[in-house]
């Protein structure tokens, strides 16, 4: 796996209708025929929120929604992009000097990270144009991870327009440090998930070095998903850096606290790698450490020894500086819990007892309370979707994304499915008094799909 690149397939573009389409759309935009296509999926993470970035294991599976890039090759340097969606307008640049304007999260900026990306990863300068004509069908802002399959898309089509090879791991490991362009501080499972998802099967992802194992998911149970029809921006929201950075300082407030070289700790994961103990005994070490009110900046400076100048400008990112209080406690104790959460799960998927859609359930529930009242990434309508698919049947039901917004992720016994769907249908899209567009009421089963490929025409 870790030496292989994403798969290329030939197919007859005739027989697929959304390729056939895209082709024809294609075809009157720029009044010629795309040479070849990539699509990189969405995923739903079952369990593990918050803490990839941490530098802890997740679990997701990708989604069958994607993104879907029709492209050609073009003799000028110049970069055209357009969409099927109507609300996301044209733009073209030069291939040659992309900029990326962090301030605003326009669509067209997801793309340009994946191909900045690669750009610098082979240092590049006299890039040939391309035309791409881009049609996603991952509801935006919906925490299944739009942005990232974009952004993985772009790095492939951009791969394949040079014509040379990455392994899928690489590729990953690429499309994740190029997001930070837009200023998202993510930690790699969207586009790790996106390339390596296999057909069947969630993987577990782990970081540095990054590898996925299968996870065989329970053969009676259904994965759900259903968007809270509330909107969530990473990258124009401060919520997400502000945990990004309140674990940091969790990490190293832990690291001082234990007497260990505390400058060079970025992460929660590496205090618990330094001291060689369970996860359980990190979180006592917090309980320890830590307190429950939140530090300011002073106190923080004060435990550590440091000047507020030295903590805005070599600990905190840019726009973190002005934050004035910090939950450390409630992070870390979230972060080190989801992580045993994640690790459990595998365990009772590998061993499947006879309540393993109990079992679960039980452990996606524990991480929606973690996440609502550790983390705080929850908002109303997420907790209250929660709450009525658990209601009709869901053993187990939890934000999954980001938060603050989103989608909720819930695991349905599978004969209770077709009741189920009908019921939160009804109790959450029809009766709430939300005037929930019709185009965003999405309440799907869903199973693992695959990851990123390019299609030629045969």
């Amino acid at each position: 796996m870790a030496t292989e690149g994403p798969a290329v397939r030939r197919v007859q573009v005739a027989e697929h209708p959304r390729l056939l389409k895209l082709k024809e759309m294609f075809n009157s935009k720029f009044g010629s025929i795309p040479k070849f296509y990539v699509r990189a999926p969405g995923r739903v993470n079952i369990i593990g929120e918050h803490i990839d970035y941490c530098g802890y294991s997740v679990l997701p599976m990708a989604v069958e929604q994607d993104m879907l890039i029709a492209v050609e090759p073009v003799k000028t340097h110049v970069l055209q992009l357009a969409n099927t969606n109507p609300l996301y307008p044209d733009f073209s640049t030069s291939a040659n000097n992309i900029q990326i304007d962090k301030t605003k999260p326009l669509w067209h900026n997801y793309f340009l990270c994946g191909f900045k990306g690669i750009q610098e990863h082979f240092g590049l300068s006299d890039l040939t144009g391309m035309n791409c004509l881009v049609d996603g069908n991952i509801p935006p802002s919906s925490g299944l991870s739009s942005s990232s399959a974009l952004v993985c898309c772009a790095g492939l089509v951009t791969l394949t327009v040079l014509g040379m090879n990455l392994s899928k791991v690489e590729l990953a490991e690429i499309c994740a440090k190029s997001e930070r362009y837009i200023g998202t501080e993510g930690g790699g499972m969207d586009q790790s998930i996106s390339f390596l998802a296999e057909e069947g099967t969630a993987k577990l992802i782990e970081f540095s070095p990054l590898r996925a194992t299968d996870v065989k998911l329970p053969s009676g149970a259904v994965f759900v998903i259903a968007n809270s029809c509330v909107e969530m921006n990473k990258a124009a929201t401060s919520h997400f850096n502000i945990r990004v950075m309140e674990c940091r300082l969790a990490a190293k407030l832990l690291a001082k606290h234990k007497s260990l070289p505390w400058k060079e700790v970025l992460r929660l994961e590496e205090v618990q790698a330094k001291l060689g103990i369970s996860l359980e005994e990190m979180l006592l070490i917090t309980e320890d450490a830590l307190h429950p009110e939140p530090y300011s900046p002073e106190e923080i400076c004060k435990c550590l020894g440091i000047s507020l100048q030295e903590l805005k400008t070599q600990i905190l990112s840019p726009n973190t500086q002005d934050v004035l209080t910090f939950k450390l406690y409630q992070r870390a104790k979230h972060v080190y819990s989801e992580a045993a959460r994640v690790l459990q799960f595998k365990k009772i998927c590998e061993e499947a007892p006879d309540n393993v859609v109990q079992l679960l359930g039980e452990l996606m529930n524990q991480s929606h309370r973690s996440c609502r009242d550790m983390y705080e990434c929850s908002c109303p309508e997420l907790d209250q979707l929660v709450d009525i698919c658990r209601k009709f049947g869901a053993q187990g039901s939890r934000l999954t994304g980001a938060g603050w917004g989103g989608c909720t992720v819930s695991i349905v016994p599978a004969e209770k499915l077709s009741s189920f769907l009908a019921n939160v249908h009804e109790a959450y899209y029809q009766r709430s008094n939300r005037s929930l567009a019709p185009e965003k009421q999405s309440l799907f089963a869903t199973k693992p799909g695959g990851g990123a490929l390019v299609f030629l025409e045969a």
